[in-house]
């Protein structure tokens, strides 16, 4: 046999000490989004977490896992990794506390054909600001080098996060009945979804560029559609400590019409005013550029409402108006009437 040169697993595709570099680089980021349970560092093969058991009559657990979507694809294009860890908390997070949990910590699952550990920091600031904002530790992730799987430069997100709620607190829709109030809470934009629907109008169909500022936007189209998804954590959590919350629904894919009915009971519709609140100019520019009809833009959007909230006529006042205190935008877009099966009527 000749004699050949040894292949390495660098030679590979796949950089061990890049990697160990990036967990380096990344440790003063987590340490930040510590919680006294937390009592590890990262870099073990799990994270441990204290549950304070003591806190909770009855301690029930809730998870909930998520990624980010296609609005990555506008980050590669951009070269801009600083917010979709955010996004990607924010999918998480927002799940959790539809039910009243309290968000504990979040784990995140990287994978890219090549680890740019300078990238890889930039997407882990994110995730660390999203863990700052919903008041849970960052504990663990793991970052997967795949050569091969991936384009260049190109890299996918997925996480998922646990959170407590008293089981005497949780938040499932079962008391909600006729004449209740829906209150929907603004958006920051697209969030995380609809957008291979955005992507096709705004870039493949009007052929924008994502670097310029279109004159209905106060910033670039492209820092528009990057706006991170808001995280309603903290101030979810203010208002369960003095009212009582019914049902809430977090307004993803599938937009207000597949969500809300989601936490209805039988019997029940949530009749929506469609004109009941302010509508971002990212959607009227969608709706426009693509000829979209109406409906479609409810289906498939949050078309301007991010979460909401189901609760008794006599609170919703002061719920809008606590929401207010609290620095969001929130109106009350419709109410609880009876019905066959639960729905969404839009009038």
């Amino acid at each position: 046999m000749n004699a050949k040169k040894p292949i390495t697993y660098k030679d590979a595709g796949v950089d061990i000490d890049a990697g160990n570099r990036f967990v380096d680089m990344i440790k003063p980021l987590v340490k930040q989004t510590s919680r006294p349970e937390v009592l590890t560092d990262i870099g073990g093969f799990g994270g441990l977490f204290s549950l304070n058991s003591g806190k909770y009559k009855r301690p029930t657990l809730v998870a909930a896992t998520d990624g980010v979507g296609t609005k990555l694809k506008l980050a590669f294009m951009l070269d801009k990794h600083d917010t979709v860890g955010i996004d990607l908390v924010a999918m998480c997070v927002n799940d959790l506390i539809v039910q009243g949990a309290e968000p504990l910590f979040f784990l995140d699952y990287l994978a890219t054909a090549k680890l740019s550990p300078e990238q890889a920091v930039e997407v882990v600031k994110g995730i660390a600001e999203g863990c700052k904002q919903s008041n849970c530790a960052l504990l663990g992730g793991e970052t997967a080098e795949m050569p091969g799987m991936y384009s260049g430069g190109e890299y996918d997100l997925a996480g998922f996060s646990v959170g407590v709620v008293d089981n005497d607190n949780i938040i499932d829709g079962s008391t909600i009945t006729k004449g209740d109030q829906v209150i929907g809470i603004a958006s920051s934009g697209l969030h995380s979804n609809g957008f291979s629907l955005a992507r096709k109008i705004f870039i493949e169909t009007l052929n924008l560029d994502l670097s310029s500022q279109p004159e209905e936007l106060d910033q670039p189209l492209g820092l528009e559609l990057l706006t991170p998804t808001k995280i309603y954590v903290k101030s979810i959590l203010n208002l369960v400590k003095n009212f009582n919350i019914k049902g809430i629904a977090h307004i993803t894919g599938g937009g207000l019409l597949e969500n809300l009915p989601r936490i209805l009971p039988q019997h029940s519709k949530a009749i929506i005013k469609r004109d009941s609140w302010e509508k971002p100019v990212i959607f009227e520019m969608l709706r426009q550029g693509g000829n979209i009809p109406e409906d479609e833009m409810f289906r498939t959007f949050n078309y301007g409402i991010g979460m909401t909230l189901v609760v008794a006529p006599d609170q919703a006042d002061d719920i809008i108006g606590r929401l207010a205190g609290l620095g969001e935008k929130a109106y009350l877009i419709g109410e609880i009437a009876a019905a066959q099966t639960p729905t969404v009527e839009l009038v």
